[in-house]
């Protein structure tokens, strides 16, 4: 088994890595953005040097290319990596898995479907196999030695454009891999009282930030925020959900959290069969009760 890891920024390799270890497999690395000091374990870092990642359809002849040679190409679940990987897998009829929690074979893969209520066995027959997969669960690898690195095949024609682009940096955790993750739903009312409120307490706790997707819908926060099955897979050592009814599809994004803590004034919302710790209380009370209770911050 040889892997071919598609990370998107160099955040993702200590993932690419543990995934590797965990299946004692070696692996190279396609690096669309930044450069790589570090392999993580990898033999090899391909990197594109992009300045931003490019559109799907100018991305996938290059990961298409790159794939000779390698049994799997993997990439960290996203909303992009799953449009890329199709893709990609579409130009060399691959075959190609979405979602995957779990190697049984080289392959035979297990991935969450009907909101993550049932776990599937799913087998390819072909190589090489284009899949995804979630990062909760793995390990993330020691940085390890430099590494050699390469240049990328070249990217392909643009048939897409990109019509604009929207940044919302900031000092905080990457929601995907945060330790800590603190969620609002539609109770917040709006984009203000959302960063006020949810925000406040993420700061306070140096954690990352998360919605619903009826909070999304409701233009209260934006859509990277959106955790869930529809939107980021997550599992944090804590997770905070204020003001969240618990539906299947967002509960299908959060139920690998090691805890989950539930703040609703609804004793009978959903949300508190899955956690771990519910408090029936005002969230506009709760919240900052808490606040002040941790007190000034370090």
């Amino acid at each position: 088994m040889k892997l071919l890891c598609v990370a998107f920024s160099e955040a993702e390799l200590p993932v690419c890595g543990g995934l590797a270890a965990s299946l004692g497999a070696e692996f190279d690395v396609l690096l669309v953005h930044g450069s790589a000091g570090a392999g993580y374990g990898a033999a090899q870092v391909m990197t594109l040097g992009a300045t931003e990642a490019p559109t799907a359809d100018v991305l996938a002849p290059c990961v298409a290319a790159a794939a000779v040679g390698y049994s799997h190409v993997v990439a960290v679940s996203s909303m992009a990596t799953k449009d890329l990987m199709a893709r990609a897998a579409g130009l060399v009829g691959a075959a190609m898995v979405t979602d995957v929690v779990r190697f049984e074979a080289p392959n035979r893969f297990v991935r969450p479907i009907l909101a993550g209520s049932v776990l599937a066995t799913v087998e390819t027959l072909v190589e090489p196999v284009f899949l995804t997969f979630r990062a909760a669960g793995i390990v993330p690898a020691e940085a390890g030695s430099a590494v050699a690195v390469a240049a990328a095949p070249p990217l392909g024609p643009e048939l897409a454009t990109r019509v604009a682009t929207t940044v919302r940096g900031g000092s905080r955790p990457d929601l995907a891999q945060a330790k800590c993750v603190v969620t609002g739903g539609r109770p917040l009312q709006d984009a203000e009282t959302f960063e006020r409120v949810i925000g406040g307490l993420a700061d306070r706790l140096g954690a990352a930030v998360g919605a619903t997707r009826a909070a999304v819908d409701s233009g209260i926060a934006p859509n990277e925020l959106q955790v869930g099955q529809t939107g980021k897979i997550v599992a944090p050592d804590l997770y905070i959900a204020a003001g969240v009814s618990g539906s299947t599809q967002h509960v299908a994004g959060i139920k690998d959290s090691k805890a989950i803590v539930a703040i609703n004034k609804d004793p009978d919302a959903p949300i508190f069969e899955t956690a771990d710790l519910g408090l029936v209380a005002d969230l506009f009370e709760a919240i900052p009760e808490i606040v002040a209770k941790l007190g000034p911050k370090e």
